[in-house]
């Protein structure tokens, strides 16, 4: 997957920042190596678009993980 659905919400939103949000339906809310390139594209994609992605969590069955807060982002 690419970030062209990404892109196209937030440009629809007419946003100025974005957090994203998925679940992984294992329960277990750790970020895949796609969780994190598809975090990185995303941003590298709103960046010259004067878009702020604030974070990105991932939701789990016992809890969630910030993309933030573990230094991925």
């Amino acid at each position: 997957m690419d970030g062209r659905p990404a892109k196209s919400v937030i440009l629809q939103l007419d946003s100025c920042i974005a957090m994203l949000m998925h679940n992984h339906p294992s329960g277990d809310p750790t970020p895949s190596q796609a969780d994190i390139r598809m975090t990185k594209t995303i941003v590298d994609i709103a960046k010259p678009l004067g878009i702020t992605v604030h974070d990105h969590i991932i939701v789990g069955k016992n809890g969630h993980t910030s993309l933030k807060s573990i230094g991925v982002m």
